[in-house]
């Protein structure tokens, strides 16, 4: 059970927590729930209705997806993470090129990722319309979950003669971080190709960018520098325990030293909750997970989705700028 004081965002604090394991099915009320499928379970998001009624009986009704299986080969460029993957996934089938699918994430690379990496894909995928994001579970999934899971868990993989409805092969060796312009997560372009504009707000944090990985990526491109004049950036740990990790290893100094603001562990302004709500006109570049028309705010605000690395640099010059060119 969660108190005040104990809880961040759901989707971190149940991977974090070790209430989810390799092989479990599971279901909530949020469309974010894939998530989960970055420790091999089958993870979606149901109605309020849905999830009362599976509360009630024990049950619930479910088609098996089919599914689309994504080989990720190449090295990672420097500076390209996990979220740069599916921004460039997403911008490839669009947002509705995955519905009702289960979306399958393998190959040489993506074997290499860290949980926090798989994580962030896996939380995108009903971006892409998918009913699922799911990583078979490998040595890393057992080296995060010995110890942390709550109960005995199963590793499940696709069988050697599973038919798929499709294979999207990707070469990220010569993929740049992504920007996904407004109002679409597939509006994803390099960063060499965004505009020369002027962001009001930079936003790192929430139940896809809110991990510990995260904001030491953040950290370390902003460290001994200050936020862009006429540009706020805002900073928010996905859980209490991130938030004090985040602390003892001076992240958060880092952060404020360099005029940023912290918050408390939660979803922030990612859904126009709290702090940061964009006002009309202003833009907006996040570590979240949608752009759509007034998802952070006024209706004509405007949000880029990028990773830690394109945040942070974009804080120190008030636009979209490439981590590389402020290092």
């Amino acid at each position: 059970q969660w108190e005040i004081g104990t809880v961040g965002v759901e989707h971190t604090m149940m991977v974090e927590q070790g209430l989810v394991g390799p092989g479990d099915l599971v279901i909530g009320a949020d469309s974010h729930t894939c998530t989960l499928g970055a420790l091999g379970a089958f993870a979606t998001g149901v109605g309020s209705t849905d999830l009362a009624a599976a509360m009630a009986t024990g049950k619930v009704w479910l088609r098996v997806p089919e599914t689309i299986k994504f080989v990720y080969s190449g090295k990672l460029p420097e500076w390209v993470n996990g979220k740069d993957l599916i921004l460039a996934t997403i911008a490839q089938t669009g947002v509705d090129g995955c519905t009702y699918k289960a979306m399958e994430f393998t190959g040489p690379t993506a074997a290499d990722l860290t949980i926090s990496d798989r994580v962030t894909m896996c939380n995108m995928a009903i971006e892409a319309g998918g009913k699922c994001g799911v990583f078979a579970p490998d040595e890393i999934t057992e080296n995060y979950c010995n110890g942390r899971a709550k109960r005995p868990y199963t590793f499940y993989e696709s069988d050697a003669d599973a038919v798929y409805e499709d294979v999207v092969e990707i070469d990220v060796s010569s993929m740049s971080p992504q920007v996904a312009y407004p109002f679409l997560p597939s509006g994803a372009r390099p960063i060499e190709e965004c505009d020369d504009f002027h962001i009001d707000q930079v936003f790192v944090g929430s139940c896809t960018n809110g991990r510990i990985e995260d904001l030491r990526i953040a950290a370390k491109i902003i460290k001994g520098k200050k936020v862009a004049a006429g540009t706020r950036m805002i900073v928010i740990a996905a859980t209490p325990s991130v938030l004090k990790q985040a602390i003892n290893e001076g992240l958060i100094s880092t952060f404020l030293d360099a005029n940023a603001t912290i918050g408390p562990p939660t979803c922030g302004p990612c859904l126009g909750g709290h702090m940061g709500v964009l006002a009309e006109g202003e833009r907006c570049a996040a570590t979240t997970n949608r752009n759509f028309v007034g998802r952070m705010g006024h209706p004509k605000s405007e949000l880029y989705l990028c990773g830690p690395a394109v945040a942070a640099a974009t804080a120190v010059t008030g636009k979209l700028t490439h981590p590389k060119d402020v290092m």
